[in-house]
Parts: C-alpha cells; structure tokens; sequence
C-alpha cells in the first residue's frame, strides 16, 4: 500500500465506523474506486482499532462503571444493579459474532468484498433502517435493556459481517425495534463492537501483513499510523453521532447510502470500476 492509501482509507475508516453508512463497504468502494485495487479485509479489520481505542476513551467512565459494578456483583448478591445486568449483556451479546466469524473468517476476506455485494447491501439493508426508524416507538432507556434484548443486538451485529450493512447500523435499527431510545440503542451498540472489533483487530493483524485473500499488504508503520489517524477522526465522530441522534433521525442516512448504492451499482454496470 502506498501511503496516501493509508491516509485516505484511515480518514474514511474514522469518519464512517459509527455512522450506520458501513466503514467496511466505505473502504471496498474507495480501494477500488481510487486505487484499483481493495485494501483488504484485514487492513480494515487492523484500522477499526483504531477507531475502537476511541470508543474506549469516550466511553471510558461508563466502561469502568460497568467493570467495576460487573465485578462486585459476582460476590455480592445485593449489588447486582443495572450496570451489573448491562456487562453480563454485553458479555452474552459478544457471543454470536464471535462464532460467525470464525466460521466465515475466509468469505469474509474474499468473496463477501464483492462491490456488488456492498452496493446492494447499502441499498437492501436501507430500507430496514428506514423501517427502524418508522416503527420503533423510541421510549426506552439503556436501564431498560433485558436479556432478549441484548442477545437480539447481538445477533443484528453479525449482519456487520456483510460489508455494506454497517454495524451501527444494524444494532441500532435493532434497538429501535425493542423499542430503545436511538441514543441508548447507539450507546449498547458501540460497547457491544468494542469486543469484538478488538479481537478481529488483533487476529487480523499477521494476515494484513501478508493478505492470504484478496487484499493490499501493509507495513508496520503505515498499520501504526492507520490506527492513529482513525482513532483521532472516531473520537470525533463518536462524539458528533451522538448529539445528532438525541434531536435528529436515522433517514438521513438511509438517503446517503441509496444514493451511494445506486452510483456504485452504476459505475458496475457500466464497468467504470471492478467488483473486485
């Protein structure tokens, strides 16, 4: 990788990881589009550390709360409250994506990368967005959140493993469904991406190195700087997400990802860009 790829494709890592507008498929589209070939699954996977690191750090009272409440509440019956249920949530959210993506680690890194796979993904999965935020009464807090809930959440985030869908973007649609408050339901979706993202991260990194699937190889420094950048531009991101979801709807989006979907599906068909 060249390093004004490195540079693009970590600005956009940033920007786009919390938006429900899919960074992965971002990524897809911009390799291919600008650089003519796809920067690969692992260096995606590397980069949203990055971005997750960042996610720690605005997080990071309410991620010690929740440690420290999940902690005394297993040798303290009386001090099992609401942030004590909120760790084993997410410990039980965490569960499926990590079997599905084991499972599908290889259709993940090749064929799942297929632009138009991604292009209609951002089109299909926008209308389920819209009907998200059409449908979903969005009156409950995080307090509320139940079991079901969160083994439902958790179920939504392997959908993230389709480029093109976004992984905020399906945990929120989720939540909104259980009937959440977009901001409790963002909130339960960016602690629920932190582990794993984390642990794609790290058993990406070799393969990001040198790509056993279709992908660009990348060097120890660019991965380092990738991570900066995406770091510094999520933690802004995060913060702006989610202020405009407390007086702002999800149809924004919905409107950005047809419309991307669309011009992509376009440049296919008429094979200004390959699918792979």
């Amino acid at each position: 990788m060249s390093w004004l790829q490195v540079v693009v494709l970590s600005v956009l890592q940033g920007l786009t990881e919390f938006l429900p507008i899919s960074s992965s498929g971002h990524l897809a589209i911009a390799s291919q589009l600008f650089f003519a070939d796809d920067a690969g699954a692992s260096f995606t996977a590397v980069s949203q550390l990055g971005t997750e690191a960042a996610v720690l750090l605005y997080f990071a009272r309410d991620i010690f709360r929740i440690v420290k409440a999940w902690c005394t509440g297993l040798f303290a019956a009386e001090r099992r409250d609401a942030d004590y249920r909120l760790g084993w949530y997410l410990i039980i959210a965490s569960v499926p994506i990590g079997i599905f993506g084991l499972v599908f680690t290889e259709e993940i890194r090749t064929g799942a990368r297929n632009l138009w796979l991604v292009a209609s993904a951002l089109v299909g999965f926008s209308v389920v967005i819209a009907a998200a935020e059409y449908f979903g009464r969005k009156r409950r807090p995080i307090e509320e959140l139940t079991w079901r809930d969160a083994i439902t959440m958790g179920f939504a985030q392997c959908l993230a493993l389709i480029p093109g869908v976004s992984r905020s973007g399906a945990t929120i649609s989720a939540g909104l469904f259980l009937g959440l408050k977009r901001e409790a339901a963002a909130r339960f979706g960016f602690l629920l991406a932190i582990p794993a993202v984390f642990a794609s991260g790290l058993f990406s990194l070799p393969d990001a190195f040198n790509p056993s699937g279709e992908g660009m190889s990348a060097n120890g420094p660019q991965l380092l700087v990738a991570t900066v950048i995406a770091f510094v531009v999520g933690f802004a991101a995060v913060a702006w997400f989610l202020r405009f979801l407390v007086a702002h709807s999800m149809y924004w989006f919905v409107g950005y990802r047809i419309m991307l979907g669309v011009v992509v599906l376009v440049l296919l068909s008429t094979g200004v860009v390959a699918a792979t």
